[in-house]
This record gives C-alpha cells, structure tokens and sequence, in this order.
C-alpha cells in the first residue's frame, strides 16, 4: 500500500497494491499493521455499503461528540468524486473541503479522520461504495450540511437538472450554521 499525504491533517490516500493476472486481481483492501505504521492507529467497528445511480450526491454526514466517526472509503465498483469538509474548529484548514475520484479500476482509497463532514456524487452509471468506521451509527448524534452551499461552492461534476438528492439531505444545514468539533 503507498500512503500519500493531502494538504489536511490527518486525510490520507490510499493506493493499494493491486495484483492482476488471466484469473482477475487480488489487493488487500485493509491491513491494519500497514494502516498504523502510517499513523491510522483507529479500531474499525462497523463496515457499510450503499448502491447508488449516477447524478446520485449523498451527505454532507457526520456525528459529533462521542459519537464521531474516522471512515475508511472506497468504490467496489462504478466511480464517485468523494468530497470532505473540514469541521474542526482549530485547524489551518477548517471551513476548506477536498475532493478525490475514486474509482473500481484504481481502487484508491481515502482515510477520513474524525472532524470531517463527508459526501459524495455518482459519476458512473451506478457506484457501489463501501466505508468502514470506528464509531457505530447514532441517530442523535447525526448531522449534516446542504450539499449546495454557497460558501463552499462545491463542483460536484453533475449537471444540476440529473442531480438525485434523498428529502432528508435537501433539509441539510448551512456550513455556517453547523455544529463544528
């Protein structure tokens, strides 16, 4: 696996060694040795997937408190522009977002610390995304911001007539207006 650094503390791409031959391909797509030599030093406890279409944009989600979440994502299959939000109040980079494709021929991964809120969009026909997080989901710890705020000014990469967004992350909050770590 080779680690690389993003200009946010603590956010790390991951670019797996991926083994091909007649037969297909092999990787590991989790190694926590290798993880905590690079300093992810985190007990995953909970693994999710979700299958989405294209134009799909899930999130801005986090939790906060003792229920935040650290997440370790990647696409099984399709491709996704994968975008997080740095919350944490004393960073040099608070209030800046990030964005990374990742895809099923890659197979990179992101490694998203907690104080990150975190969405994505679909930019395959459909995408099968797959997350692990050390922290289980709580109800009333969730919370979110709007997809399409103005002070973040995100290009999700789909036109906004074949934007597919569920009610609940319509009602989302403004950043300005969300609860930081």
């Amino acid at each position: 696996m080779n680690v690389v650094k993003t200009p946010f503390d603590g956010l790390l791409i991951i670019y797996p060694s991926v083994f091909k031959d007649e037969r297909g391909y092999f990787f590991e797509s989790y190694n926590k040795i290798v993880l905590e030599n690079e300093g992810i030093n985190v007990n995953f406890v909970q693994d999710n997937e979700s299958c989405s279409t294209f134009g799909v944009i899930r999130g801005f989600h986090y939790q906060i408190g003792q229920y935040a979440q650290a997440k370790l994502v990647r696409v099984v299959k399709g491709k996704v522009l994968d975008v997080v939000v740095d919350i944490r109040k004393n960073s040099s980079t608070f209030g800046k977002w990030y964005s990374i494709e990742l895809d099923s021929e890659t197979k990179n991964m992101l490694f998203i610390p907690r104080g990150f809120a975190h969405g994505f969009s679909v930019l395959s026909e459909t995408a099968i995304f797959s997350y692990k997080c050390d922290n289980y989901y709580n109800k009333e710890a969730e919370r979110g911001i709007i997809f399409n705020d103005p002070i973040l000014n995100i290009d999700w990469k789909i036109p906004p007539e074949k934007t597919i967004l569920s009610q609940k992350d319509l009602s989302l909050q403004l950043f300005e207006n969300a609860e930081y770590f």
